[in-house]
């Protein structure tokens, strides 16, 4: 199977992974495009929290007896400022309406229910920037540990042209913290401009993993185990929005040691 899911160029559903068919336990995917007053329900699995976050454009979201009114305000994911997100506990039906066109993720994972539904304001999540050079990217925490929830992690990552990305090559799959955690990840790719393509490789130390995708705009690699890193071709930024789950709510990562080299430099 391939690690590479194409994400539909048109329609309103524009690519899904669910643990069925990424054949892991944790992490779900999906991404909505929406046409103004277009509306969008979402009904979360009894045993899946979710984080729904307002890639672009303004939206109003109803989170079971909560209403949130214009979030987002994006023009585009490109934009130098933070998301809007809403965070729902199992169970919670998500109504979503379009002012103009609008882009959603929504990121799922297990759950018990043990938090409630709230706003996740754009406004106070923590922007950094990583790395230095051509390995200089520019993150925005949207649910980190430092936020309340049972198994998600959402970030999302700037790339500009000719950068590397998760670079030193990383890996997150083996439950021994603190040294490392086991964190199934998805990456949601945006190129611009959207013709262009990025790189990523998925491969493990023993290489029974090893595969090498060229990304198009919209689509998905799914990173069940091993080192991702991912590169932008000159004249093309990226942008990826990582979720990650797993058995322990905990990003510890380890660098390829071949390339460890780098982090000296």
């Amino acid at each position: 199977m391939s690690l590479l899911v194409k994400g539909h160029a048109q329609g309103r559903d524009i690519v899904t992974v669910t643990p069925a068919s990424a054949g892991w336990k944790h992490v779900g995917f999906a991404a909505f495009r929406l046409a103004a007053g277009e509306t969008l329900p979402i009904i979360l699995p009894a045993d899946r929290e979710g984080c729904l976050v307002v890639l672009a454009g303004h939206a109003d979201i109803r989170a079971g007896d909560q209403s949130f009114d214009q979030l987002g305000g994006r023009a585009s994911v490109f934009d130098e400022r933070s998301p809007d997100a809403v965070y729902a506990p199992p169970g919670t039906l998500l109504h979503v309406l379009a002012h103009g066109a609008v882009e959603l993720a929504l990121a799922s994972a297990p759950a018990k229910g043990k938090y409630p539904v709230r706003l996740l304001s754009g406004a106070q999540m923590q922007r950094s920037v990583r790395g230095k050079g051509t390995n200089t990217r520019y993150v925005c925490d949207i649910l980190p540990e430092t936020e309340a929830a049972e198994s998600l992690l959402v970030v999302e990552v700037l790339t500009p042209a000719a950068h590397s990305s998760s670079y030193p090559p990383h890996k997150h799959d083996t439950d021994a913290l603190p040294q490392e955690s086991a964190l199934e990840e998805t990456y949601y790719h945006r190129i611009d401009p959207p013709q262009g393509f990025a790189f990523q490789r998925v491969y493990t130390d023993a290489r029974d993993l090893d595969e090498s995708m060229a990304v198009g705009d919209h689509d998905v690699v799914m990173v069940p185990r091993g080192y991702h890193p991912v590169v932008m071709p000159h004249g093309y930024r990226g942008y990826y929005l990582n979720v990650m789950a797993g058995p322990q709510r905990a990003w510890h990562f380890k660098n390829d040691p071949a390339h460890d080299w780098l982090m000296q430099r």
